[in-house]
């Protein structure tokens, strides 16, 4: 059985999906793209341009993001935003999402041609925050299809209940499979650390409800406050691996699975990744698992089979072991750099040193231990 670990579907960018309007939404989009490091460029003439000015600071200040048209083409499936008279986008999407919206069926039909039989959705505030549209991606595809419930990290301290109840409606009633927890957004009103004692009622609840948890981590605190150097990105996200020790001693019934893999582009050293010893620790622990996923992230600076991240991923079924591996695409984002075949044939075809039985944990047995199919 074939399962990518990390899809996605999600309504256009521009409706409320979740928020209390699309304008809403769309801040969470403008916010996201002045994050992300894939290039700008003006409309024009293509030429290559900055979209530092969508969030000058780079601090996910929501409430007060420069007005800059910012709006969805929805003929070319892009974000377009005006400056000084000048149109400019970037393809944080891939460019193929018509109203950028990425539905179950169009999901379907890729999965099909590649021969992914299973596909875990995930979720993300620049996607939305509706728990029934997920639960109706998969009750429409009840045998493919499984879902992430989302959760409001920014809300969780000041709105502790509300949250919990939030989530135990997208569990209990729209049937969803499993909790992403995105670690930077926790951060996005608060220093306090999400392992820490303010948030155990909220983890109380949400470990009783025995699905799986998958972090996101970032690179730590300071991370909603401004651009880091490389160390301190290093450093932020070693602090966040020692929240999630922190966290699997408090809840050790607990599984859960760390999405993306690591923060490849922090580690990088010229063509190839040196990872320190310390990254390895949480996977000491049977329940933590880990995410393959090379292209979405650094299809930009490799080319397909991606050969620079071959002796990376050995490392990691030497250090994590392939039952402790899940492979997982980002679909259809990683679609700017690779087919979604081809996200299966990198390491299917290319990584010679992985065994059969392998292969069977990393494309799909992890996972489906995981989410208990």
């Amino acid at each position: 059985m074939i399962v990518d670990s990390h899809a996605y579907c999600f309504e256009p960018m521009d409706q409320p999906a979740g928020f209390a309007s699309g304008q809403e939404h769309l801040r969470w989009v403008q916010a996201a793209h002045a994050w992300h490091h894939q290039p700008a460029f003006r409309i024009r003439d293509r030429a290559p341009a900055s979209s530092r000015l969508l969030d000058p600071e780079g601090r996910y200040d929501l409430a007060n993001l420069p007005d800059h048209l910012f709006r969805v083409d929805h003929q070319r499936g892009r974000v377009v935003w005006t400056v000084e008279g000048e149109d400019y986008t970037k393809h944080f999407f891939p460019p193929d999402l018509p109203h950028l919206e990425y539905t179950p069926h169009n999901l379907i039909g890729e999965m099909d041609y590649a021969g992914v039989e299973v596909a875990l959705l995930h979720t993300n505030p620049m996607l939305g925050r509706n728990a029934a549209y997920l639960g109706e991606c998969v009750r429409l595809y009840p045998e493919r299809l499984r879902s992430m419930a989302p959760v409001d990290e920014w809300r969780i301290l000041r709105q502790t209940d509300q949250v919990i109840a939030e989530l135990n409606e997208a569990i209990t009633r729209h049937g969803l499979h499993a909790i992403k927890f995105n670690a930077r957004l926790a951060y996005l009103h608060d220093a306090t650390s999400w392992d820490e004692a303010p948030y155990h009622p909220f983890w109380d609840a949400a470990t009783a409800l025995q699905v799986p948890v998958f972090f996101t981590l970032g690179t730590g605190k300071a991370e909603m406050s401004g651009r880091m150097s490389v160390a301190e990105q290093r450093q932020g996200y070693l602090d966040e691996l020692n929240a999630v020790l922190g966290w699997m001693e408090r809840y050790p019934q607990a599984v859960c699975s760390l999405t993306h893999g690591f923060p490849w582009r922090a580690f990088l050293e010229g063509d190839h990744i040196e990872l320190p010893d310390a990254i390895w620790e949480p996977f000491e622990n049977p329940n933590c698992n880990l995410e393959v996923c090379f292209p979405v992230r650094l299809g930009d600076l490799f080319d397909y089979p991606y050969a620079q991240v071959w002796p990376t991923l050995e490392e990691m079924v030497e250090r994590v072991g392939p039952q402790h591996l899940l492979w997982g695409t980002d679909m259809p984002f990683q679609n700017r750099f690779c087919t979604y075949r081809q996200s299966r044939d990198y390491i299917e075809k290319y990584c010679t040193f992985l065994s059969p039985e392998d292969l069977g944990w990393i494309m799909g047995g992890t996972a489906a231990r995981i989410l208990g199919l």
